[in-house]
This record gives C-alpha cells, sequence and structure tokens, in this order.
C-alpha cells in the first residue's frame, strides 16, 4: 500500500506505535493513497423539518468525524455543512452516518442522523446546526455522543444517546445543571471521555465511579459526570475552570489546545489526543506555518484524570498532503476527532481544512 509516513521524525526516538511502558504515546501513523476517504456530495438530498423545502444537506463540505466499533464494523458520524457560498461559520451543520467493513472505504446513510429540527433544542441547534461530534460506548451498550450545539451567538457542548447510532435522544447542553447552571452559557466543545480497549472495542471508563471528560478548545478542561449526560467541570482553587492543559508559546499548540477523539486509559496513564493550533506573529512556533492546526498528544494520572504528567514535545500529524491545505481553511487543517481499534491497528479519522475527511493508520505492535 502506497502510504505516506507522518511520523518519521519520531522513529529514532520513540519506537513502535502501542501504548507500551517504554513509551506512552500511539505513534507511527501512516495516511494510506485513497486519502481523503469522505468528500462532499451535492446529490445527497434531505427534507428539513424546519423550513420544509429539500436542502444538499452535503454539498459544501464534509469533515470532522467521531467514530466507533460495532458488530465489526468502523461507524463514522460526520460532520456535513449545506451552503458552499456561507462564510466559514456560516452554514447549517448536520451529522451523518457512514460504515466501513475496512475502515478505509465507507458508505454514506441517506439522511442525517442528528440536525436541528423544531424541538426543545432549537434555542441551541438553530441557525448554525450540530457539529464535531465524538461517539463513546458506555458499559450498557448505550452510544454517547458529544457534540457542539450552534446557535450561531454562542458553542455549547451537548449529548445525545442512541442504542443504534441511526435513532438518536438529545439531552441538551452538558453543563445544564452543574454549578448551579453557572456554565450554560459559557463557550463549549469538544467533549473527550475517557475508554479503555475491551475486547477490541473502546468503553468509557469509570474512575473513582466516574465517567471522566476532557474539554475545551483555547485550554483544556477536565469534567466528571455519573451518567455520561450531565457534567460537573472542575474548578481551581479561585472557583473558575481549572486548566489542565494550555498553549504552549512559540510551539506548535501556540494559539490553542483542543481535545480530539475520546482519551486512552493505559497502564502509564490517561492518553489525550487533542489538536493543537500555532498563532499568527508575536509568539507563534517555527516547527509549523502559522494558524496551522497539528495533532498532539498529552498524559494524564489514570488515577486523576487532573494530573498533568507529560506532553509530546512535537505533532505527530500535520497537514502535509493537498486536500489539508485546500478548502474552507487553507491554513491546513488534520483535526483528529476518531480513533478506533480494528482488526489489530489503530484507524484515526480526521477532518482535513475543515472541508473533507482524511484517516491515518498505525499497526500494533505487541511485546
Amino acid at each position: 500500500m502506497q502510504s505516506l509516513k507522518v511520523i518519521s521524525f519520531f522513529v529514532l526516538t520513540f519506537c513502535g506505535c502501542s501504548l507500551t511502558a517504554q513509551s506512552p504515546w500511539l505513534l507511527n501513523f501512516e495516511k494510506p493513497a485513497t486519502n481523503p476517504i469522505l468528500q462532499a456530495d451535492s446529490t445527497a438530498v434531505f427534507n428539513d423539518p424546519i423550513d420544509k423545502t429539500v436542502v444538499q444537506w452535503q454539498k459544501a463540505d464534509v469533515f470532522n468525524p467521531g467514530a466507533i466499533v460495532r458488530n465489526d464494523t468502523v461507524f463514522l458520524l460526520f460532520r456535513a455543512e449545506d451552503d458552499p457560498t456561507a462564510i466559514l461559520g456560516g452554514r447549517t451543520s448536520r451529522i451523518g452516518l457512514a460504515y466501513s467493513t475496512d475502515g478505509i472505504h465507507f458508505t454514506k446513510y441517506d439522511d442525517p442522523v442528528l440536525y436541528p429540527d423544531n424541538d426543545d433544542f432549537a434555542i441551541w441547534d438553530q441557525p448554525g446546526g450540530v457539529e464535531d461530534p465524538r461517539v463513546v460506548e458506555l458499559a450498557d451498550g448505550t452510544y454517547l455522543m458529544l457534540y457542539t450545539s450552534w446557535n450561531a451567538k454562542t458553542a455549547r457542548l451537548s449529548a445525545a444517546v442512541s442504542q443504534d447510532l441511526r435513532s438518536w435522544e438529545k439531552k441538551g447542553p452538558v453543563f445544564q445543571k452543574a454549578h448551579q447552571g453557572r456554565f450554560l452559557d459559557i463557550w463549549s466543545k469538544s467533549g473527550s471521555v475517557v475508554t479503555e480497549l475491551v475486547d477490541g472495542r473502546l468503553i468509557a471508563k469509570k474512575i473513582m465511579d466516574k465517567y471522566w471528560m476532557y474539554w475545551g478548545e483555547l485550554f483544556m478542561n477536565v469534567a466528571s459526570s455519573e451518567d455520561g449526560v450531565n457534567w460537573e467541570p472542575l474548578l481551581d482553587d479561585e472557583g473558575e475552570l481549572l486548566h489542565v492543559l494550555e498553549p504552549t508559546l512559540e510551539d506548535f499548540d501556540s494559539h490553542l489546545v483542543e481535545p480530539g477523539p475520546p482519551a486512552l486509559y493505559t497502564d502509564n496513564g490517561i492518553l489525550v489526543l487533542y489538536n493543537g493550533k500555532n498563532l499568527s506573529g508575536e509568539g507563534a512556533g517555527t516547527m509549523v506555518a502559522e494558524n496551522t492546526y497539528c495533532g498532539g498528544q498529552v498524559l494524564f494520572s489514570g488515577e486523576n484524570p487532573a494530573k498533568f504528567l507529560k506532553r509530546l514535545s512535537e505533532p505527530f500529524i500535520c497537514p502535509s498532503l493537498p486536500h489539508e491545505t485546500s478548502g474552507q481553511y487553507q491554513a491546513g487543517t488534520t483535526f483528529v476527532e476518531g480513533l478506533v481499534y480494528y482488526k489489530n491497528k489503530w484507524f484515526l479519522y480526521y477532518g482535513t481544512a475543515d472541508s473533507m475527511v482524511g484517516v491515518a493508520i498505525a499497526e500494533s505492535q505487541k511485546e
């Protein structure tokens, strides 16, 4: 298989791509020549329940997917935007579903599985829609999707649950009840729930009888939950949101550190793959171009999810292909959001320049 190695500069320092005692990092991902694996489709139509018209719901862009394995099949929950003439952030997003039996070639379902509707959640979902899904399986087999509700004013991290990945029940913003609703109206995105690899599937793991989630955009916070739907952010000694990871000036993640796929509970600690954006101008790093999004990794304590252990000093994936530096976001994006363990390999799914979906694959090496 022709491929492009995206982590070659780490090979001398970190051997292997499994999560071993020698290396806590997930490395040596390669981009197969089949990239991109999902693209916009102007032929896909949907009867919009709000304005009662037929919309080309995938016409503009398809990107930023969550991923999960069910019945020996990989499913992607992808973000699709409808209007290519609207500016960045001004389109309506819906979440579609696709499946694959090899992790690379996907078939899309005709209709979106989550979208703005005339429902109790319209105040948060309209007009911008629902964005950037992450999905995990709970211990009882329920699927939990964390996504961004965008009303064109404030982004809110929201939850939905499903038994089959096709029919979803919205639960609303995840911080509605925490701290007397204090954080309901803050800008919140990108929920990375801690999972553990069990029988080949990533299952949400409870630590101290609670689920844990890394979330945020400019900085990374951690929150806990008893049910996966209602979450309570951790606060610092001053009663403000606890920053468990912040940008590093003059580095690839100098602007923001946004959580990516579900986090991995390992023998070395909790591994979080995140999206680091470089600043433009003062404080920007020189390792990658200004405003570029690359993938980073950080390790937290398995006993205390808020305890920082160490951070990988260089990005493990960056834009390198033409479609990753074109489209809506031409500064370059490999926005990591979906991760599965499938057929003894790690499949990492990511958005490219806010326009398409890519995949990178790492062989699993066991001692």
